[in-house]
């Protein structure tokens, strides 16, 4: 679409169901969080078990792909096969998408099976994890404050705790 000149270069959408939605810009909270959490899980990473990738395209199925902040993913089944049941981990990161981030995708997450879901709020430091996928949504969701420790499921070799991370802008 880029090539014939119905999108340009940098504009960020989704295909959801065949349909394209288009995204909130990212602002520089974001970017900052987004950057010190892959700067921080990259050297937490246990070689050759746990992979991670940023922004890549997620496709859940033929007709709905997803551009989550980060995805981890088990190494030794390798990107080819990511998808909503192998992925150990999503993370969204909302500065102006807080809305949509904890609203439909969410439920479009849970849809495809992916286990757990984080949405990190980048201005208020609030993490919201999702687990326990069911076909309308997460059974189960809690938010938890910036200077709590949190460990993926899947990926306990990744704690986390916000406030300890160089937020600096």
């Amino acid at each position: 679409m880029v090539e014939v000149g119905l999108l340009h270069e940098d504009e960020r959408l989704e295909l959801i169901g065949g349909e394209l939605v288009m995204m909130s810009p990212k602002g520089i909270r974001h970017e900052v969080v987004k950057e010190a959490l892959v700067r921080h899980w990259t050297r937490l990473l246990p070689d050759n078990t746990l992979g991670l990738i940023s922004e890549t395209t997620f496709r859940l199925s033929h007709d709905t792909y997803l551009e989550p902040d980060i995805v981890v993913f088990d190494r030794a089944r390798g990107l080819k096969t990511l998808n909503g049941d192998t992925a150990l981990l999503a993370v969204e990161i909302a500065d102006s998408s807080l809305g949509y981030d904890l609203g439909r995708k969410p439920a479009i997450y849970a849809a495809f099976g992916v286990r757990e879901l984080w949405v990190i709020d980048a201005i208020h430091l609030v993490t919201h994890i999702h687990r326990d996928p069911a076909p309308l949504g997460y059974r189960d969701i809690v938010a938890h404050a910036a200077d709590e420790t949190l460990t993926p499921l899947l990926a306990p070799a990744l704690p986390l705790t916000l406030t300890a991370l160089d937020l600096a802008e």
